[in-house]
């Protein structure tokens, strides 16, 4: 499974969420092409990830559980398609070490930066792992917003996806990586987020409206 395998599973996946989960799409090429960045997002699915890659050209790679490469056959699945292991009890840093290694050889990465699934559809507290590897490589953080109608993301109901500019290091206040200037970094990830999501909400309520 290369390449080729990739872009079939991601026209499927593609199509797949369409028919059963239509999104809206907005901003969707701010991700640089050809440079390494890291995209942030909120979490309201389990979907997110596929959300995330069918929207973009360029593969993002993704942490997941470990518990979930425990089956060969859908751990070698879910690697071709940019998966790779976290273990959240133990090797939280081997995980921030190969995100690193992602970045430095030119990859993207996804970070859901709230660190789980929203049971309330309400943003979260921005964790500092993506800050770190932002502060240890310079590379840029993308914000992302995925909302559904009616908050969560649900089959058959419009969901709307918005990326937002690229932040720099240096717009993030990224110079030493101690942790107060990490969780103002995260900090401002998550007013952007915000700002992005109150659009979403404003879209729908005026459509809503209009009906």
């Amino acid at each position: 499974m290369g390449p080729q395998f990739y872009k079939v599973a991601k026209v499927v996946c593609r199509g797949f969420v369409k028919l059963f989960y239509p999104y809206e799409v907005k901003n969707g090429n701010s991700i640089p092409d050809g440079e390494a960045c890291i995209v942030c997002s909120n979490h309201l699915s389990y979907l997110d990830p596929v959300f995330l890659n069918t929207t973009q050209s360029r593969l993002l790679h993704f942490m997941a559980k470990k518990e979930l490469f425990k089956n060969k056959l859908f751990g070698a699945l879910i690697t071709k398609l940019g998966a790779f292991p976290v273990n959240r009890g133990s090797d939280g840093g081997k995980a921030i070490g190969t995100a690193e290694k992602l970045i430095n050889d030119g990859e993207c990465i996804g970070i859901f930066i709230e660190g789980t699934r929203s049971k309330t559809g309400k943003l979260g507290r921005g964790h500092m792992g993506a800050m770190l590897i932002a502060q240890a490589t310079g590379a840029p953080v993308v914000p992302c917003c995925i909302t559904g109608k009616k908050i969560f993301v649900k089959p058959f109901r419009k969901t709307k996806i918005t990326y937002g500019e690229p932040l720099t290091c240096e717009q993030l206040g990224l110079k030493t990586g101690d942790s107060k200037e990490l969780r103002a970094a995260a900090a401002i990830v998550m007013e952007k987020i915000g700002e992005l999501r109150e659009e979403h909400l404003a879209e729908f309520e005026a459509k809503s409206k209009g009906k």
